[in-house]
């Protein structure tokens, strides 16, 4: 590589978006050194995905990194994020952030602007990926997810599916960006080249909240 690696902290979802930029940033040669979620308010699940703290602990063990549980509402959501990430900076030396988004302009800005706030580099590896494409270097580079919210679209039918070529069609058979980009869906990876092992999942239940379905995972 031309530059210089970075320390990077992963803003970590426990997605595969997230998972696949470290992967790819790692390979680019920059030094992993700890992982960031932010958790609900109450800290009991990861926004979005709503995994428990287990899970996310669980898959920094497997990549042996720490990992940085922040709770946070969503009106001081960028305040936590800056501090943590200055947190994660002194603690690790950390120089450069890791996001997976792919190409919604509003998410890198928002993310080139903490990181600036919080003396880091926002690196973004998976930019302006076909996101097709992109789904298919996933799998063929070891990565394994299954999913764990989505919306009505989908409905709870696809929830605990594993994402293969059988799932990227049928998410395209109901008009759905097979990345989930755009929140259609959303992912837990259990294993991948990163992984020391295959991650253990515990048993869940489906539940729904308005018009969002989730794997709800039995708590510790």
């Amino acid at each position: 590589m031309t530059n210089p690696p970075e320390h990077i902290i992963c803003s970590w979802s426990g997605g595969k978006d997230s998972c696949f930029a470290l992967m790819t940033a790692v390979k680019q040669g920059h030094k992993p050194v700890a992982l960031l979620n932010v958790l609900n308010e109450n800290g009991q699940i990861s926004r979005s995905h709503g995994l428990p703290p287990s899970i996310l602990e669980q898959q920094a063990a497997v990549l042996g990194l720490p990992v940085l549980l922040q709770p946070a509402s969503w009106q001081d959501y960028e305040t936590h994020f800056v501090e943590s990430l200055r947190q994660l900076k002194t603690a690790h030396q950390a120089t450069a952030a890791v996001f997976g988004d792919i190409d919604l302009q509003p998410h890198r800005d928002w993310e080139e602007k903490v990181c600036a706030t919080a003396g880091l580099k926002a690196l973004l590896p998976l930019w302006q990926e076909e996101r097709k494409v992109l789904v298919y270097r996933m799998l063929e580079q070891g990565l394994k997810c299954m999913i764990v919210s989505c919306n009505d679209t989908l409905g709870a039918g696809f929830l605990g599916r594993q994402m293969d070529d059988v799932l990227i069609a049928d998410l395209e058979a109901a008009g759905v960006d097979v990345c989930g980009e755009n929140g259609e869906f959303h992912t837990l990876v259990t294993d991948c080249p990163l992984f020391s092992t295959p991650l253990q999942v515990p048993p869940a239940e489906k539940v729904q909240h308005e018009n969002y379905h989730f794997l709800q995972w039995k708590m510790d």
